[in-house]
């Protein structure tokens, strides 16, 4: 996917974040949540790049979270509603909108709400 060629490894992944090319990066979370090869690992990848510069990469690592909560059953919760609740405010409407399907995936697969803003 992307720049990433079928058979990516941890080390490329922490390769492409130690570059921290945004084009790069925004295709990281989506690799690391459909197909994690350790769920914490990829969790941890995900809520980092939730604070990132690039609205993208934000974006994608949010939605990455969701695809943890389906691939990997689990996420720290302490940790991924908080990341979800905060991009749902986000200033980008892409950032808000992979949000909102995160939250949704959560709701899904982990039967837990993310509190939504107040309007």
């Amino acid at each position: 996917m992307g720049p990433f060629k079928d058979g990516w490894t941890k080390q490329d992944i922490e390769a492409a974040i130690t570059r921290g090319l945004p084009d790069e990066l925004a295709y990281v979370p989506i690799l690391i949540g459909m197909d994690p090869p350790d769920c914490a690992w990829a969790e941890a990848i995900c809520v980092t790049l939730a604070r990132h510069p690039d609205a993208d990469v934000r974006a994608n690592a949010v939605l990455g979270l969701g695809h943890l909560a389906r691939t990997c059953g689990r996420l720290d919760l302490s940790v991924a509603v908080p990341t979800i609740a905060a991009a749902l405010q986000d200033a980008d409407p892409h950032v808000r909108g992979q949000a909102d399907a995160a939250a949704d995936d959560l709701s899904q697969y982990l039967g837990v709400a993310v509190p939504q803003p107040i309007p």
